[in-house]
């Protein structure tokens, strides 16, 4: 967050990594007034620009620069959030490494000069002014819920990738990046947006102290290769328990040859067979991106403390109305389940949702473990016969527990009661 002066680029993990950093990022110091519904916060964020223009004529395609010379919004920013209000959270125990990174880029590569243990204040203050560090505050939401803002002035210069939205970290020699495509300074109430793979380079200005912004990394892993890689295995499975051709073995000897060539024809034949299986209407399956999105999510914005949430007002009957509440903290996955008495593999529905994720813990690893150890998103598990009535409630009308579409009334009733037990739906 805070930047001495020095070149810095990008959020690194590795104790030497290079300055330029191909990543999606968003620099944003923005009045909001917002509702609090994602929508609403983002269409503030890029304010005057329009959702659908951004879409259409920048998202992952060129950068966006929205510089406000406004006095209001850029001293309203810096009550937010400033470099002294480090002091008060560091008294309340930060720790080096997981939640500040005391670092500086010494001849083109970033070095950390973390310590050991708790963070003192006293030698952040020196490092920051003698050795003219950069303080990378981690997770700052995890202590302020507040508005994202910019102190100080940034010298940004923007290059053309080399690889277009490439999602690995790859680190360009000085001559092979060219001359740069944005040259700016970055100003308090202003916003810079670039797409992943952008090569950049920001410096804190000669004279100006110090600068303070916050970066948000969005959409790292959400590209179609990776919804294939979490769909396709599942489509394989499926398809295979009904064409005989997916169960035969490989030709002997397949995995001992150094030439796989010999397999491309057939290989070929297998995926347009998963292609053909999709185009009729075999739908894919998505579990572990739902999972970790779900498991990664903010709970919802409330006045209140979620960690005490619970249900209260009139439980549901079966004929009552009720209607879904938080449908954008929740994703329904279907997933087999082992059958401990018969060892056989049925398919069951699962309700995930992150109204009990706790913000302390956002992105820090410390998220609550089941038994075996394993972190579990918070939910609810059904017979797979309950998904046509998820639906009815997930469609996000107002709906009678006796229309939705189960065997029994008292299928019904305990289908709206387990929702309405995890806040989930509201009786009307």
């Amino acid at each position: 967050m805070p930047k001495k002066g020095g070149r810095r680029t990008g959020t690194e993990k590795e104790q030497y990594i290079p300055c330029k950093q191909a990543k999606l990022e968003i620099y944003y110091p923005l009045f909001l007034k917002s509702d609090g519904h994602p929508e609403s916060v983002f269409e503030g964020l890029i304010f005057p620009i329009k959702q659908d223009e951004f879409f259409r004529d920048y998202w992952e395609q060129k950068p966006l620069l929205l510089q406000r010379d406004d006095p209001g919004v850029a001293s309203y920013y810096q009550s937010l959030f400033q470099l002294a209000d480090l002091k008060e959270l560091v008294n309340k125990g930060l720790y080096y490494g997981r939640d500040i990174n005391i670092c500086r880029c010494v001849n083109g590569r970033k070095k950390i000069f973390n310590k050991d243990g708790k963070v003192n204040y006293v030698q952040l203050k020196k490092d920051f002014d003698q050795k003219k560090t950069t303080i990378q505050f981690h997770q700052p939401q995890r202590f302020k819920v507040f508005i994202l803002q910019l102190e100080g002035e940034k010298h940004w210069r923007l290059y053309r990738p080399t690889v277009q939205l490439a999602q690995e970290y790859n680190a360009e020699p000085e001559d092979r990046i060219g001359t740069p495509t944005h040259d700016f300074l970055l100003k308090p109430g202003d916003l810079l947006y670039f797409p992943r793979g952008t090569i950049h380079q920001a410096d804190t200005p000669p004279g100006v102290s110090h600068s303070t912004h916050v970066t948000i990394s969005t959409y790292q892993n959400n590209s179609w290769r990776d919804f294939m890689l979490d769909v396709i295995p599942q489509l394989v499975l499926d398809t295979a328990k009904n064409d005989v051709e997916f169960r035969k073995s490989i030709p002997r000897q397949l995995l001992m040859k150094v030439d796989l060539s010999d397999s491309s024809r057939q290989l070929s034949d297998f995926l347009r067979c998963l292609a053909d299986h999709v185009e009729n209407g075999k739908e894919p399956r998505s579990s572990d991106m739902k999972k970790d999105f779900i498991m990664n999510r903010l709970p919802p914005f409330l006045e209140t403390s979620l960690d005490s949430l619970a249900p209260d007002g009139t439980l549901p009957k079966v004929d009552s109305t009720i209607r879904l509440q938080f449908r954008n903290y929740t994703v329904i996955t279907v997933e087999p389940e082992q059958d401990p008495l018969d060892d056989t593999i049925k398919q069951m529905v699962y309700v995930y949702h992150s109204l009990k994720n706790k913000r302390q813990a956002h992105m820090m690893g410390d998220e609550d473990k089941n038994e075996e150890g394993v972190t579990e998103p918070h939910g609810l598990r059904f017979p797979l016969s309950h998904m046509d009535a998820l639906k009815q409630i997930w469609s996000g009308e107002n709906i009678l527990v006796r229309e939705l579409n189960l065997a029994s009334d008292a299928e019904k009733e305990n289908l709206a009661l387990s929702l309405w037990s995890e806040w989930l739906i509201e009786v009307i």
